[in-house]
């Protein structure tokens, strides 16, 4: 029996060489994308400001002199102050179909998080909850959109078969922008608003002050929700630059009432689209690409990334409308800018009332994205 071996992670070569462990897993599967290598060196790096208040380990498993698979471990001490639970997270979970390299990298990912308290293990997440959650365990036939996940359909039953359990599954909608609202849904986007209530876009000279708004409306909105944990103001500066590229105005919506604002919806370019034949690369010529791709050719597909509404005004009819109204205006947007389709994602599964919106619609639920977890 081939020995396998587990590398932790140190140094820049071999970060190298855990992002590109995907590329060889998947590589000849015609859905998977391989993320910008640079964009992968940011999230995973002390720059993203996750490693502030989290300690984080890599591996990479290697047999026969070959990387053969990799996983993260992590202990948010942020997550942690708001569940005190001893729970642990793995994410960034990708092998061949081996159960023996699946069983020593889950192996070495446990021992890691005992040996620093944790008494359960709950993933995957790349690195935390607010950014790339679960592990897709249906939808195999379409390519990931930005910032969503994609594995092998293998993936989950070798997780299984070392005691990992569903702990809640993740739905990504697909809605076809192109196709006007059902009936029930138009006569209440035509319902008369009330003068207080006011649906505007983004506006990019008051770019960090709104930026702040979302994200307190975010932080408000989902607090009481499974697994969250809240932006913080370093993480919403990251996030405000990384993203400032790829955002158009039309594709924010943002309730006020009352001059107040109490909801939004952040809609972005598929990145995905752009770079699905870069490999990961951005030279010598990927930069030329992707910027005639998202700026002359453009994209047609976008994904709903952000979306919350304050609970203060969540409740009654008008609470119910809001989502309604900001996805509406979104399409609408949309459809100007040339998208034919976009991704509401992701949304828990016993969310219903957000299902229910999404697909009175008409949106489709195609895309599931399973969290794992189990006893340490």
């Amino acid at each position: 029996m081939t020995a396998i071996s587990i590398i932790p992670v140190e140094g820049r070569a071999l970060l190298d060489r855990f992002i590109r462990v995907p590329h060889w897993i998947h590589r000849d599967d015609p859905y998977y994308i391989a993320p910008l290598h640079l964009e992968r060196l940011d999230a995973l790096t002390p720059k993203n400001p996750f490693f502030s208040h989290a300690d984080v380990q890599f591996w990479i498993a290697r047999k026969d002199g070959r990387d053969v698979g990799r996983i993260s471990a992590q202990v948010d001490r942020q997550a942690l102050a708001m569940r005190p639970d001893a729970t642990g997270h793995f994410g960034l979970i990708a092998a061949e179909d081996d159960p023996a390299v699946f069983r020593a990298l889950v192996t070495e990912a446990e021992t890691w998080l005992r040996a620093r308290g944790m008494r359960r293990m709950l993933g995957p997440f790349n690195l935390n909850i607010n950014e790339e959650s679960g592990l897709l365990v249906a939808g195999f036939d379409a390519p990931p959109m930005l910032l969503m996940g994609h594995d092998r359909p293998y993936v989950g039953p070798r997780l299984e078969e070392l005691g990992l359990a569903k702990e809640k599954d993740l739905f990504a909608y697909l809605y076809d922008m192109r196709v006007e609202p059902p009936a029930s849904a138009r006569r209440l986007l035509e319902r008369p608003l009330p003068a207080s209530l006011k649906v505007r876009r983004l506006d990019l000279k008051r770019y960090d002050d709104e930026i702040r708004t979302i994200t307190a409306i975010f932080n408000d909105a989902w607090r009481n929700n499974w697994g969250f944990v809240p932006l913080t103001e370093i993480e919403t500066q990251h996030l405000a630059k990384s993203l400032k590229p790829l955002i158009d105005p039309r594709a924010v919506s943002i309730v006020e009432r009352a001059g107040e604002p109490v909801g939004f919806l952040v809609a972005l370019p598929n990145l995905n689209e752009a770079i699905r034949d870069l490999r990961g690369k951005l030279l010598p010529f990927g930069w030329a690409k992707l910027l005639w791709r998202l700026k002359v050719r453009g994209v047609k597909t976008a994904r709903v990334a952000l979306m919350g509404v304050k609970r203060s005004a969540a409740g009654g009819v008008i609470g119910g409308l809001l989502p309604f109204l900001m996805i509406d205006a979104v399409r609408r947007a949309g459809l100007r800018h040339g998208f034919t389709h976009v991704e509401l994602s992701w949304i828990l599964e016993d969310n219903l009332p957000m299902r229910r919106i999404n697909e009175s619609l008409g949106a489709i639920a195609y895309k599931t994205y399973r969290v794992y977890g189990k006893p340490l």
